[in-house]
């Protein structure tokens, strides 16, 4: 059975072993149609905290692995707006979240406030994306944020973009994560609210997330 792959881009301070990825390996192969000709390989790599830098990267393997899907998660759905070409599903996009860096990047002027930062936001152990709040990455983001939504249906873009934001989302309070600015760049029927988290829950992941990756690839 020929192999395609699916290109996870995780989000701020995620990694190769991040949960709702991971959990997708594992079942979505057990979960295709019948129909269902192909096998799918779930790929996440850990890319720079700096948009620059990781443009680049995940440019490099999009050139590489050529995937039939892009999901987004989080910070990590900044990244996946901007490729073009391919379809997109996204689990609670922090669409906002750049201008909020815009706004620590003048603080980080301030004597310990990287420092202070960095402790906060620390990644959990393991092969995870290291960060480093400084005025030169954090004043990249709102730059990049404004690039990633020239390819929306708002701006012109023709790819296929999907969406699914948990009512329990605690960022929508701050609105990093706001259901109107999604809706004003990707249209009213391009998202699915669900009763969870803006960490999917696996029950989530198994009747969404999935069904609905099948639901594209068809």
């Amino acid at each position: 059975m020929p192999v395609r792959t699916i290109l996870y881009i995780h989000g701020m301070g995620g990694g190769k072993d991040s949960r709702i990825p991971s959990i997708l390996k594992e079942h979505i192969n057990d979960m295709a149609p019948l129909s269902f000709s192909i096998s799918l390989d779930v790929v996440v790599r850990t890319y720079d905290f700096d948009p620059e830098i990781a443009e680049k990267q995940i440019s490099s393997w999009v050139d590489e692995l050529d995937p039939i899907l892009i999901i987004g998660e989080s910070m990590g759905s900044i990244h996946a707006l901007a490729i073009k070409g391919v379809p997109h599903l996204f689990v609670s996009p922090a669409l906002n979240a750049p201008l909020y860096f815009s706004k620590l990047a003048v603080l980080t002027k301030i004597s310990l406030v990287t420092k202070i930062l960095d402790r906060i936001y620390k990644p959990r152990p393991g092969e995870r994306q290291p960060l480093h709040f400084t005025y030169d990455v954090l004043s990249k983001w709102g730059r990049f944020r404004d690039k990633a939504l020239a390819n929306s249906p708002k701006m012109g873009g023709k790819d296929y973009f999907h969406a699914f934001i948990g009512t329990r989302d605690h960022y929508r309070r701050s609105g990093v994560v706001r259901l109107s600015t999604w809706k004003k760049y990707y249209g009213e029927d391009s998202v699915t609210i669900y009763e969870g988290t803006h960490f999917m829950e696996e029950e989530f992941i198994l009747s969404l997330l999935i069904p609905k990756i099948f639901e594209v690839l068809s």
